[in-house]
């Protein structure tokens, strides 16, 4: 009994010793280890250019933290070369394949279908009977061309009779016009009177073109044969009341560089011309109209106009069409 006892006795304080020797072997993995202590690094020469302020502000980089800008760009930094351009090529591709003759002929086609058309054209500006105090009479103003989108070949005409007295003043032009630009021709040619008045024959240059917000301008300077300079300056404008309906308002201002008592021109501003017509489109290519016209002479043209038994200035109901085509 008493070994039996010793025995269990044993067993009981080997039984409590193991898990005491347990828990010392474990007892640091529940605590927190000790933060490591910092160590101060050398901060980085910043570059040479930094100010002291910017460097306190962190507003500099470190000379060594500059990104290499002369990584993977080997052979950029060339020396200028003096060799010639290759010459551009003398033939053209297609004649390698196509028999040379038929593709010169489609280029020329080619050419001719993108602006180098020759067109014509035929405008009747003014074809109006006038019904004037006294007398009543015609007038007529038209226009036409052939040629392409640069060169023409412009003809004009104008001029009024006088009904049972023949055509009192007109003036045929032939004109080489060329274009200056999207909205402007310029002119040059020759100008013939013909009428009751002396012939004489002009060398002309002049302009017309569509002025911006779609005002209609002509502007030429005549000199005569026997030394007279005239100048004209004309315009219109297409005020649309409907897409058919439209009034049209013109001026046409004479000048004169010298008197001309043949003609009955005087120098300086000779005679203004104002007018007001409403036409109707039946088609495009033909609007009748009616309206008004006034005339006023000034400075010596006046004087030579009353001399000559007319009045200075007069008004006149118009009715006519105008017509292109």
């Amino acid at each position: 009994m008493m070994r039996t006892a010793f025995l269990l006795a044993g067993l009981s304080a080997i039984a409590f010793a193991m898990p005491a020797a347990a828990q010392s072997g474990h007892a640091g993995h529940g605590e927190t280890p000790p933060a490591p202590v910092a160590v101060p690094e050398e901060p980085a020469p910043a570059s040479p250019a930094c100010s002291p302020e910017h460097a306190a502000m962190g507003h500099c980089r470190p000379a060594d933290e500059a990104p290499a800008t002369d990584a993977g760009m080997v052979g950029t930094d060339l020396p200028a070369g003096d060799a010639p351009a290759p010459p551009p090529p003398d033939d053209w591709y297609a004649d390698r394949i196509f028999p040379k003759g038929e593709m010169e002929h489609a280029r020329h086609a080619m050419m001719v279908e993108n602006g180098a058309q020759r067109v014509g054209f035929v405008s009747l500006n003014l074809a109006e009977y006038q019904a004037r105090e006294g007398r009543d009479g015609f007038r007529w103003e038209g226009e036409a061309w052939y040629g392409g989108d640069i060169n023409r070949l412009t003809l004009k005409s104008e001029g009024e009779t006088a009904f049972g007295e023949g055509i009192e003043s007109g003036e045929a032009q032939a004109l080489y016009s060329r274009a200056i630009g999207p909205y402007f021709n310029a002119q040059a040619g020759v100008r013939q009177d013909f009428g009751h008045g002396p012939d004489r024959t002009y060398a002309t240059v002049g302009f017309e073109g569509l002025a911006p917000y779609w005002f209609e301008v002509e502007g030429a300077l005549f000199l005569s044969n026997k030394g007279d300079l005239l100048a004209r300056l004309e315009g219109s404008y297409d005020q649309r009341i409907t897409q058919r309906l439209i009034l049209q308002p013109m001026a046409e201002v004479n000048f004169s560089g010298r008197d001309v008592p043949e003609s009955g021109i005087g120098s300086g501003l000779s005679d203004v011309e104002l007018g007001l017509r409403l036409r109707y489109e039946i088609v495009r290519e033909f609007a009748p109209y009616v309206g008004v016209e006034w005339t006023r002479k000034f400075g010596d043209t006046a004087r030579f106009a009353r001399a000559a038994g007319e009045d200075r200035s007069g008004a006149s109901f118009v009715m006519g069409v105008k017509a292109w085509f």
